[in-house]
């Protein structure tokens, strides 16, 4: 059955927030899992802007011993080629990460707020983590 409207809006601004934290989390996990897969991408490509001569031209002793603007290029260049192949392993491992943890079932649809009597989507398939699946739903007790 619907519910009142008072009760409709504040049981929307629950499912929103909800939503919203769900998503802020993934949003996260994202970010840290692509920073850590494609960190040596930044470093390659940070140490070619950094000591090529047209860019920035530290004057940091590694740039003028080590690294001229041909090396610097090609570091360049080469951190550009490996971010390709690095950001299918971080989306692939985010995507297994969220089907482990089954992040995208907590987001709850907006029937939730409006109508009494549905069932959270992922209580029903055992939790966050799937571990009530296993046991008997109907078996109730107080603790």
């Amino acid at each position: 059955e619907p519910r009142s409207a008072w009760c409709c809006l504040a049981w929307t601004l629950l499912v929103v927030t909800m939503n919203s934290l769900v998503f802020f989390i993934n949003l996260l996990l994202m970010f840290i899992i692509f920073t850590i897969v494609l960190l040596p991408t930044i470093v390659v490509v940070y140490f070619g802007f950094q000591c090529h001569s047209r860019v920035l031209h530290s004057a940091a002793r590694y740039c003028k011993s080590i690294l001229d603007d041909n090396s610097s290029s090609a570091l360049i260049i080469l951190g550009f080629v490996i971010m390709s192949p690095l950001i299918v392993v971080a989306m692939a491992t985010y995507c297994s990460l969220a089907r482990r943890l089954r992040l995208l079932m907590c987001f709850q649809p907006c029937s939730r707020a409006v109508y009494k009597g549905v069932k959270w989507r992922w209580y029903e398939e055992g939790g966050l983590c799937s571990c009530a699946r296993g046991f008997n739903t109907q078996v109730k007790a107080w603790v």
